[in-house]
């Protein structure tokens, strides 16, 4: 992962008219968890800068190095609350880490391939998982897992267990659970739908003999 530096520093701006203020004025609340004296740090990210960072980055967990001032510190960046209509970061949470200590973060899932059960055996491919948590370093976090089902047949699953991911991640998520599944095409909607027709055609002919009598 390309490493993303953002430009902090500590705010004193608290309460809602006060955090709206400091929105217009161009920058962004935010919070840290700080890993060894504990409480939380406020901060305050100018918002041009901000999104300039994240730019070509879409994981939700990503590891960053917040330049507070000259005193640089690693940090997780764990949750982005983003403005309902305008979609505009405005509240960014993180925590402090370490990067030798190992930490849990959960990684999107992209499907890559195409199945032979869908390409040969006309089955249907359905994604049943689309995060998965993993313990890893900080400077080993995936901002997503591409997984090949490029063999996976017709009526087949993969599992969270069938995963290959690496030596450097150790998946946290149940094995059990199902990533991807190949099901055979179901025909009985279909038929049902043929049937539902019927009885419009039988109420029809009922009026027709109505107006007929008439």
């Amino acid at each position: 992962m390309d490493q993303i530096r953002i430009k902090a520093e500590a705010r004193t701006e608290q309460g809602t008219g006060a955090v709206r203020r400091l929105r217009r004025s161009g920058m962004i609340p935010g919070s840290v968890m700080k890993m060894k004296k504990g409480g939380t740090e406020l901060i305050k990210m100018p918002a041009h800068d901000f999104m300039m960072a994240m730019r070509g980055h879409a994981a939700k967990q990503l590891l960053v190095t917040l330049d507070m001032g000259g005193r640089e510190m690693p940090a997780l960046m764990r949750e982005m609350q983003n403005d309902v209509l305008a979609g505009t970061p405005i509240h960014v949470d993180f925590s402090e880490v370490s990067l030798s200590e190992k930490v849990r973060v959960t990684v999107p899932l992209f499907l890559t391939g195409e199945a032979v059960g869908v390409k040969l055996g006309g089955g249907v491919l359905e994604q049943v998982l689309r995060t998965i948590e993993v313990d890893c370093l900080p400077t080993d976090i995936a901002e997503k897992f591409d997984i090949d089902i490029s063999q996976l047949g017709l009526d087949q699953t993969l599992f969270v267990r069938d995963l290959k991911l690496g030596d450097k991640f150790t998946v946290a998520t149940r094995g059990e659970l199902a990533v991807a599944v190949v099901k055979t095409p179901d025909d009985a909607p279909a038929a049902a739908a043929e049937g539902e027709k019927a009885p419009e055609v039988i109420k029809k002919g009922k009026e027709d003999d109505k107006k007929e009598a008439k």
